[in-house]
C-alpha cells in the first residue's frame, strides 16, 4: 500500500486538479475500495499463504487512499476559499484524529476479545469507510476552479447582477411604486438567474515553475527526512513494549499496548491541532509551529533509548511527542501548500507531490530501520533516527521562508514569470 500510494499520490493530485468530474465521487470510490481492501484479510487462509490476494488488495487501497487527501483539501478550498481554508481544514484534521482514536479503540478491543482471531479487527476499518460514504453526499462541491488553487473568477452574470440588486435597494427606499412582493420577486429572479455559468478556464502555471519553487522543494525535502527518521520509531517502540510469541505471532498482551500507543498519539495530535489552530489564528507564523513539531522527534528518540528498560508505561508516554510532532506537521502541511501554490492552479498536485515525498521517507525508514534492528539491535536503530532527526530541523530553519500572510503572492509571482516567458517566446517567434 505504501509503495503504491507513493507512486500514485502526485498523479492523483494532478487528476483532482484537472478533473471536470465531481470530486465527491472520487471520495465515494476511495472509501468503498478502502472498505473492500480492509475486508479481504478475512479471506486469507490459515498459514498466511494468500500473499497475492493481500498484495492486490493493498495496491487497490494504495491507489484509493492517494485521492482522499487531495480531494478533501480541494473541496475545502472550493467551498470556503483561501481566507477560511485554515480554520476549516483544522476542523477537518481534528475530526480525522478523533475518528482515528475511536477506530483504534474499537479495533484494539475487537482484536483483544477475539484473540487469536485478530483479523476481525479489520472489519472496524471497513465499516468506518462505508459510514463515510453516507455523509459524502452532504458535502457541497463549491467553486471547482478555486478548489484547484485558482482565484475566484466572477462570471459575467455575477458581475451584471451586482449593480441591479444595488439599484433595487435604492428604489425601495426612495420610491413606493413597487410593492414588497414585487421587489422580492425581482431580487429572487436576479439571484437565481443563469449565474452559474462557468468562466473560461484560466491557464495553470507550469509544473516546472511550481515544483522548483524554493519553498516547494524545501518542504518536500524537510518532510522526506522527517518521515525517514520518524516512521520506524513506532515499530521499534511496539517491539520493545509488546514482544512476540515463540511462533512469531503477536502476544495478546501486546495488543492493548500497541493500540494504546496509537490512541495516545492520536489524542495528542488532536490537542496539537487545536493548539496549532489557536496560535495560527492569533498571528503566530507557520515556521515556529512547524519547527516545534520537528523538534519533538529527537526528544522522543532520546527518551525511548533512555527508558528502554524502564517499563511499558514510560515507553508508552513517549507517544505524546509523536502526537505533538504529527499534529503540528499534519496541520501545517496543507497551510504551507496553500500559501505556496494558491493562484497557480496546481494546489492539489503539490499536495500529492509533498505526500509522495513524505511516503518515500516512511517507506525507506521502515525498510532500513528494521534492517538495523535485525543486525545491530533496537538502540542502534533508534540512535540512527535520533541523528537523522536533526537534518529536517536544520533544513527548514535555514532555508524555508515564512509564508503566513503571503498566500497567493508566490503563486502570483510564478504565474507572472510564466506569462513573461511565454511573451518572450512569442516575441522571438515574431
Amino acid at each position: 500500500m505504501g509503495l503504491t500510494a507513493l507512486l500514485c499520490q502526485t498523479m492523483a493530485g494532478d487528476i483532482v486538479d484537472k478533473t471536470t468530474f465531481d470530486r465527491r465521487y472520487f471520495l465515494v470510490a476511495a472509501s468503498i475500495f478502502t472498505a473492500v481492501s480492509a475486508s479481504t484479510v478475512l479471506l486469507v487462509r490459515e498459514g498466511n499463504v494468500d500473499h497475492m490476494l493481500i498484495y492486490i488488495s493493498k495496491v487497490i487501497e494504495g491507489i484509493a487512499s492517494s485521492f482522499i487527501g487531495p480531494c478533501l483539501a480541494a473541496l475545502t478550498m472550493a467551498c470556503f476559499g483561501p481566507d477560511q481554508f485554515d480554520a476549516v481544514m483544522a476542523s477537518n484534521i481534528l475530526w480525522g484524529h478523533i475518528g482515528s482514536v475511536i477506530a483504534a479503540v474499537l479495533a484494539g478491543g475487537t482484536a483483544y476479545i477475539l484473540y487469536p482471531n485478530i483479523k476481525y479487527c479489520f472489519l472496524v476499518i471497513g465499516f468506518s469507510a462505508l459510514v463515510a460514504v453516507l455523509f459524502i453526499g452532504y458535502l457541497p462541491q463549491g467553486d471547482t476552479l478555486m478548489g484547484r488553487g485558482f482565484k475566484h473568477i466572477k462570471t459575467e452574470e455575477e458581475e451584471s447582477n451586482e449593480q441591479p440588486v444595488e439599484n433595487l435597494n435604492v428604489q425601495s427606499t426612495s420610491s413606493n411604486s413597487a410593492t414588497p412582493s414585487s421587489q422580492e420577486a425581482a431580487r429572487f429572479s436576479l439571484m437565481n438567474s443563469a449565474s452559474t455559468a462557468i468562466p473560461d478556464m484560466p491557464e495553470a502555471a507550469s509544473y516546472r515553475d511550481v515544483f522548483f519553487e524554493q519553498n516547494t522543494y524545501i518542504l518536500c525535502i524537510t518532510g522526506f527526512f522527517f518521515h525517514f527518521a520518524n516512521a520506524n520509531v513506532l515499530l521499534v517502540l511496539g517491539e520493545l513494549m509488546g514482544g512476540e510469541n515463540d511462533d512469531g505471532s503477536v502476544k495478546q498482551s501486546a495488543i492493548p499496548l500497541i493500540a494504546g500507543a496509537i490512541v495516545t498519539a492520536q489524542i495528542t495530535m488532536a490537542a496539537a491541532t487545536l493548539g496549532g489552530d489557536y496560535l495560527t489564528a492569533r498571528g503566530m507564523g507557520r515556521k515556529p509551529i512547524f519547527l516545534a513539531g520537528l523538534l519533538t522527534l529527537p526528544m522522543r528518540c532520546a527518551l525511548i533509548i533512555y527508558w528502554k528498560d524502564a517499563g511499558e508505561g514510560y515507553l508508552l508516554s513517549t507517544q505524546v511527542f509523536d502526537g505533538l510532532g504529527g499534529g503540528f506537521f499534519g496541520l501545517l502541511h496543507p497551510y504551507l501548500v496553500a500559501d505556496i501554490t494558491f493562484g497557480t492552479g496546481r494546489f492539489n498536485v503539490v499536495m500529492g507531490l509533498t505526500a509522495s515525498c513524505f511516503g518515500l521517507g516512511s517507506t525507506l525508514s521502515n525498510f532500513f530501520g528494521q534492517m538495523v534492528v535485525e543486525k545491530l539491535g533496537h538502540v542502534a536503530s533508534l540512535s540512527g533516527s535520533l541523528l537523522l532527526s536533526f537534518i529536517p530541523i536544520a533544513i527548514f530553519a535555514m532555508f524555508m521562508a515564512e509564508t503566513k500572510g503571503h498566500r497567493g503572492e508566490t503563486g502570483d509571482a510564478i504565474v507572472q514569470k510564466h506569462a513573461v516567458e511565454e511573451k518572450m517566446k512569442y516575441v522571438e517567434m515574431a
